[in-house]
């Protein structure tokens, strides 16, 4: 079984300037591996897949793993018994402007909020 880990992620945005980049590749891949294990998609196109895809449309497929992320993450709430925040959109036209970044920082902060919610064996702590 994996286990999401709750991720710092002012460490992680600074770690993605300093590496030019290169960190993002690893932490997209756990941010599309939370989110399939987070929303009980798990056979969704798996992180190694989407971080591939990602790579070979020169970004194209990461605005639409961006949408999709929006919607699993509304299905969360409403799993947990919270209104969706409706996202989608939002992660989508980040990423279209450059912003992947502020993308990656938001649904991380949800993953860590939603990451306390789950039975003491899916949570990998700090």
């Amino acid at each position: 079984m994996n286990h999401i880990q709750n991720r710092n992620i002012a460490v992680a945005v600074i770690l993605t300037i300093v590496t030019c980049g290169i960190y993002s590749l690893y932490w997209y891949y756990c941010l599309a591996k939370d989110i399939n294990e987070l929303s009980g998609h798990q056979n969704d196109t798996s992180a190694g897949i989407v971080l591939l895809l990602s790579i070979v449309t020169c970004g194209i497929y990461e605005w639409y793993w961006m949408y999709r992320t929006g919607v699993k993450l509304d299905e969360v709430a409403v799993n947990n018994g919270r209104a969706p925040q409706s996202r989608s959109i939002l992660f989508l036209l980040l990423g279209v402007f450059g912003l992947a970044i502020v993308s990656f920082a938001i649904i991380q902060s949800e993953i860590n909020e939603y990451a306390g919610y789950l039975p003491d064996g899916m949570n990998g702590g700090i």
